[in-house]
């Protein structure tokens, strides 16, 4: 099968924002489940693609699953300092998991990090839970940077963010 990463289209930002909010909600990541505040920034494609580089993985016209790739000093930066790029919402739909999307997803990232001038970095941050998606990232290359992890929700003790980075 043949995977191709490109940016996503307008006609797909309903597709891909259902696909990343069913992966949040199918795997528990979303503390408050379907009241949680953030599903509508999960389904909010439109927004991402605006202040940053979205990409979709497709096969055969079918969209498999995206990220959001924030180049250095973007806009929707959560961790990333200067010189560093992040990558933000990857999720790859059930029915594709396992076929090679969320690691050429991820690879893609790194590409464009690696031909950003200036960037010598790319940070991510992951839930503990997500063990097949740090595999992933171990596999690339990224290591745990554990002294940057931080909790997006203050009030929500277990909302741990881990943080992986790859030095460039």
């Amino acid at each position: 099968m043949d995977i191709v990463i490109r940016p996503v289209s307008p006609d797909e930002h309903a597709t891909l924002g259902e696909i990343t909010a069913q992966a949040y909600l199918q795997d528990g990541l979303l503390t408050f489940g379907e009241s949680d505040w953030y599903l509508g920034e999960l389904r909010n494609v439109a927004k991402r693609a605006a202040a940053a580089d979205v990409l979709v993985a497709v096969t055969d016209g079918e969209v498999l699953g995206g990220v959001t790739f924030v180049p250095s000093g973007g806009p929707m930066a959560d961790i990333a300092g200067p010189g560093e790029a992040e990558i933000r919402m990857l999720a790859v739909s059930h029915a594709a998991r396992g076929r090679g999307a969320g690691e050429a997803l991820v690879r893609a990232c790194v590409d464009r990090a690696r031909a950003t001038r200036g960037c010598a970095g790319i940070v991510l941050s992951t839930q503990e839970s997500m063990h097949a998606a740090h595999r992933i990232y171990e596999r690339l290359g990224f290591v745990r940077a554990p002294e940057r992890d931080w909790n997006p929700i203050p009030d929500v003790d277990d909302l741990m963010l881990l943080t992986y980075e790859l030095t460039l």
